[in-house]
């Protein structure tokens, strides 16, 4: 299969990944959902690994910066998103992703010594925000989105940039090889979620008599419960472990600079799905701060003149 192939692939199956939450949240509670996503990715994962031949990484170091990784790259995003998703629209929720990468220049300001940021990507930094003001429409009390919901999907998409400048800080050097790095990842957020998911099962047993029971979903019981479990199952297995598969095999093949960009087709795919799928309805505001936001990312990812063929240039791949 072309890199090309692989490419639209990623967009497609990350693009769908907020519809098949929304879908979720019918049968299953936000931490039900994000835990099973984990674990379903690592579980296939580890299939691929032992089928590749590929060893997990045994130096101790890296494993604690793995874990350090997994908080920012699986366990709080997967969770901001699907919680975020319970009071906004899934397509704002793919809206909110496309912030990654203007929270990643930021952080590489703040964390990468080398970094420097040019006049332009300044620019472009402070018109994302503009654009994403004019997302949140605080001007409009009564139409706009809710607030909270927004805030959340926006902090989770900056938790890929935090956690892609982690590790091309602490991991940029680790030559894991083949699907290590992501099965390490993965089995680091499987872990992460365990306490997480049995504090959520404590506070609410009287309601939910297992960690595994299914939810009443209430306001998003509009679709048949197997259609939620197969669409959570789907999220795991094919959004969160093939994916990782698929995007490696894009930057080995292509690059990282133009495997970056299929961050600028998740949220158009999000929004397109969610619209003509789930009925969902964006505003004038919330489609004209989107294309700002876009526009901003797209500069901001734009590779230094000097520095346009070094690897790595930003993360490796961005998730959703």
């Amino acid at each position: 299969m072309p890199w090309q192939a692989k490419f639209l692939a990623l967009a497609l199956i990350w693009g769908s990944s907020f519809l098949f939450m929304k879908v979720g949240l019918a049968a299953l509670h936000p931490v039900q959902i994000a835990t099973a996503r984990i674990w379903a990715g690592a579980a296939i994962l580890l299939i691929l690994l032992r089928i590749s031949g590929t060893r997990l990484p045994r130096d101790r170091r890296i494993w604690a910066h793995l874990l350090v990784c997994s908080v920012f790259l699986s366990a709080l995003p997967f969770l901001g998103f699907v919680i975020g998703e319970t009071r906004v629209s899934s397509a704002l929720a793919g809206i909110g992703n496309a912030t990654t990468p203007i929270a990643t220049v930021l952080f590489a300001l703040a964390l990468l010594p080398s970094e420097r940021l040019t006049g332009t990507k300044l620019a472009a930094v402070l018109v994302g925000f503009v654009g994403v003001a004019i997302i949140a429409e605080p001007w409009n009390a009564e139409g706009r989105p809710d607030p909270v919901g927004f805030l959340i999907v926006v902090l989770s998409g900056a938790c890929y940039g935090l956690g892609w400048t982690y590790n091309r800080r602490y991991l940029g050097s680790a030559d894991l090889g083949g699907l290590s790095q992501p099965t390490a990842l993965l089995m680091c957020g499987s872990v992460l979620m365990v306490p997480i998911l049995l504090g959520w099962w404590l506070m609410d047993r009287d309601e939910v008599a297992a960690p595994w029971s299914l939810t009443s979903g209430g306001d998003h019981a509009d679709y048949p419960v197997w259609l939620a479990i197969a669409c959570i199952a789907v999220l795991g297995f094919v959004g969160t472990g093939l994916a990782y598969m698929l995007q490696y095999d894009v930057v080995r093949e292509a690059g990282t600079i133009v495997s970056t960009t299929v961050t600028y087709l998740i949220p158009v795919v999000s929004v397109l799905l969610g619209v003509l799928v789930l009925g969902e309805h964006l505003g004038a505001a919330q489609i004209a701060g989107f294309v700002i936001v876009l526009a901003a990312a797209a500069i901001i990812n734009t590779p230094n003149r000097d520095r346009r063929n070094r690897a790595a240039r930003m993360c490796p791949f961005v998730s959703t």
